[in-house]
């Protein structure tokens, strides 16, 4: 368990909060959860990088969070002795990038990579981007979530050194978005790092179609565009968070149409076993032929003539 004092105050205000990341008995019933859901240590060519899709890495540089979430995919790893990070893994995995050159996209993950020092993190950064085949380094990131302190005008700078560069962090409910977590986003979009939400859909936190209407809303107003909406994964201990998928699927009927498309994420699930994400919609009746006739998201038939 960890919970730092920012997040643990917010936390003993809201249940939904209190809910990610303090320990419940239920973590311990059986369940059909797995150690490692999406296969990634039989993807994991060198310690701590996954390169589970042909033109991405996954690269963990940090072994410890801000807050230990309750539901984490790697919470098999993070904050344990499984999960050591130093020079020298940091150094194998900035050599298998450099000789992979189908290698595009580079996600710096942890643990948190945003706890690094900002020294230490700029040249992780800096190593990276003097790869010539890397386009793109993200990072992923809960701190602007659960320690927004950390992100300091000093490390907004560090970042805008390295663009193009992007930050997925991590919002769940309404009540994470404080003036804090305002303000460390303004910094990071002010120094140019574009800005996504990866949101976990949990039981009992933010499993109501009201509820995630007001976070979404709420992410575009300090310029986080919703990114994904993730089906919680199959990770043991995490039974009592998992949703059925009609019911993510009738929450995405609720939003699409209903709010601004720049308010809604892609529903998704990332198959167990390291098959990677699959996007998931509503059914809108799409039936294909000289004419598409589909049903529109207020539930009027429609056709539209499809070209030979």
């Amino acid at each position: 368990m960890r919970i730092n004092p920012y997040y643990l105050a917010l936390a003993r205000r809201s249940p939904a909060l209190w809910r990610q990341c303090v320990p419940d008995p239920a973590e311990l019933a059986p369940g059909a959860g797995m150690t490692d859901p999406l296969g990634e240590e039989n993807r994991s060519p060198v310690p701590n990088l996954v390169h589970k899709y042909p033109d991405r890495a996954l690269f963990l540089v940090h072994a410890d969070c801000a807050v230990f979430c309750r539901f984490c995919t790697r919470k098999r790893k993070v904050g344990t002795r499984a999960m050591r990070i130093n020079r020298q893994t940091v150094a194998a995995g900035i050599a298998y990038i450099a000789r992979t050159p189908e290698i595009y996209d580079v996600l710096v993950s942890g643990g948190d990579p945003l706890l690094l020092p900002d020294a230490e993190l700029a040249d992780i950064l800096g190593r990276l981007r003097a790869i010539p085949h890397v386009g793109i380094i993200r990072i992923g990131s809960r701190v602007p979530c659960t320690l927004p302190q950390r992100i300091t005008r000093r490390l907004a700078a560090t970042l805008k050194r390295f663009h193009p560069l992007y930050v997925n962090t991590h919002f769940n409910h309404p009540d994470e978005i404080t003036p804090a977590a305002a303000r460390a986003c303004a910094r990071l979009a002010d120094a140019g790092v574009p800005l996504g939400c990866q949101t976990v859909l949990l039981k009992g936190v933010n499993d109501d179609a009201r509820v995630l209407r007001r976070l979404f809303l709420r992410l575009l107003a300090i310029r986080v565009k919703p990114y994904y909406l993730f089906q919680a994964d199959l990770t043991r201990g995490a039974d009592h968070f998992r949703t059925p998928v009609e019911q993510g699927l009738a929450i995405m009927k609720r939003l699409l149409g209903f709010t601004s498309g720049m308010a809604v994420p892609h529903f998704a699930l990332d198959a167990p076993g390291g098959h990677g994400k699959v996007r998931l919609a509503p059914d809108c009746g799409l039936e294909l032929g000289p004419e598409v006739r589909f049903t529109s998201f207020d539930g009027v038939p429609c056709v539209y003539p499809n070209p030979r």
